[in-house]
């Protein structure tokens, strides 16, 4: 665990004197790496010995004495190495994506995200950068979010060191219409569903396999602490595939199979808009079409079908037939309206 922590923090500091044109002092660095790692303290003598391996395995890292103290930062040897190239078609298709994830501003990721798009620009010659802002104008990215994970960014810190050191972390979590409960989880990853985070934890204190994977939204934590415990990650968990057996962000390692009579305009956007990968659709005699997919909840597949309108209906299991039907007898009921046009 403790070679991995040194690592980590190492590559983390060339991440830093690379970014710091004028190089930073011992101390400054050490700040950067608690707030950067979600630490909770560090020695300025183990920064110190990190620089010095660093040194010492051939990195061009330098040192100067200026007025502020001394200094830290990469030679010339260590800059410029790798030149980036890209057509304007490419840079495109990475505005584009870059647009997608706002949702990510204020977090390490979108640090990322722009470092690197700072870089694409700087290496870009004038002409091919030009050619892309020409273009780029005539692509839209529409419905973009509007929230943002910039308050969160401690949190995430935290998880992201959590999931890196199999660390079990305690969270205050607040799901939407109930009170706040002191939570302890394992996390296994993190995903990003419809412009929100989820991390993809075990809870704790459950012990059956198939019940322990969750899927904590990232807006509901108001806490999290990394602590001093640690977990054995569960071979058999594979987050790729975990996340496959859902439509949405639901979780669940078995998912139900659900089949729904469409009629031809809702097989149409079906197709056109897939629910799932490993949905299969087939026509049947009369017009109608049968479509058949995997689903970890019936809270899934609720708002597609009603959106559907009476286009669609549920075939089977009965139990989520019966889901959707209560909310059809729901809203029948809220908008039954009287002879005289008052609602009841």
């Amino acid at each position: 665990m403790a070679r991995n922590e040194q690592l980590i923090r190492q590559h983390k500091i060339l991440q830093l004197l690379e970014m710091a044109r004028f190089g930073r002092t011992l101390d400054e660095v050490r700040e950067d790496l608690i707030a950067d790692l979600g630490l909770t303290s560090l020695h300025e003598r183990t920064v110190r010995r990190d620089l010095e391996a660093l040194m010492a395995a051939g990195f061009d890292i330098q040192d100067e004495q200026l007025q502020r103290g001394k200094v830290y930062k990469l030679g010339r040897t260590e800059r410029g190495i790798h030149k980036i190239t890209a057509t304007a078609t490419e840079l495109i298709a990475l505005s584009i994506g870059r647009d997608l994830l706002y949702p990510l501003a204020g977090t390490q990721y979108w640090q990322g995200i722009e470092s690197f798009w700072n870089k694409i620009q700087e290496e870009m010659p004038e002409g091919v950068w030009e050619h892309y802002e020409r273009f780029r104008k005539s692509v839209h990215v529409m419905g973009g979010p509007t929230k943002s994970y910039q308050k969160q960014e401690g949190i995430l810190r935290t998880l992201n060191r959590a999931v890196a050191e199999h660390r079990v972390v305690e969270i205050d979590y607040e799901p939407v219409g109930r009170e706040v409960t002191t939570r302890r989880i394992e996390p296994y990853g993190l995903a990003v569903y419809q412009s929100s985070l989820y991390v993809v934890a075990a809870a704790a204190e459950v012990t059956d396999p198939d019940q322990r994977m969750r899927h904590w939204k990232l807006d509901r934590f108001r806490k999290a602490t990394a602590l001093d415990e640690w977990f054995k990650p569960d071979p058999d968990v594979d987050v790729s595939k975990h996340l496959k057996n859902s439509i949405g962000i639901f979780s669940g390692d078995s998912p139900t199979q659900v089949r729904i009579r469409l009629g031809t305009r809702a097989a149409a956007w079906v197709r056109e808009d897939p629910w799932h990968p490993e949905q299969q659709l087939t026509e049947e005699p009369g017009g109608t079409f049968l479509l058949s997919v995997p689903t970890a909840h019936p809270r899934e597949v609720l708002p597609k079908v009603l959106a559907l309108g009476a286009d669609a209906e549920v075939i089977d299991p009965p139990e989520v037939r019966s889901a959707v039907a209560e909310v059809i007898a729901q809203l029948a009921s809220a908008y039954d309206v009287s002879p005289v046009g008052h609602s009841k």
